[in-house]
């Protein structure tokens, strides 16, 4: 799937169903998401499914350990 071919709505749609899989499946892995919810997207769509996964397990650690994201010591600032 080329980048113009994608669109908001499919990223919304993957974004609900990596969501929904995740509370399902607390400790799935990336290999285990494609596999089951894969078949719903284009075929070239599993890279964009992980990343979805990664992005929502780092919003969950970061709600759990209160951490902002932001620069620590060091870090960006020249």
């Amino acid at each position: 799937m080329r980048y113009r071919e994608d669109n908001s709505r499919e990223l919304a749609r993957a974004r609900a169903a990596v969501a929904a899989w995740r509370e399902q499946n607390p400790g799935g892995t990336s290999e285990e998401l494609v596999a089951a919810i894969g078949c719903q997207f284009h075929p070239d769509y599993g890279v964009v499914l992980r990343a979805l996964l990664f992005a929502a397990d780092r919003h969950q650690a970061r709600l759990i350990t209160g951490a902002t994201g932001s620069a620590g010591p060091g870090r960006g600032s020249s």
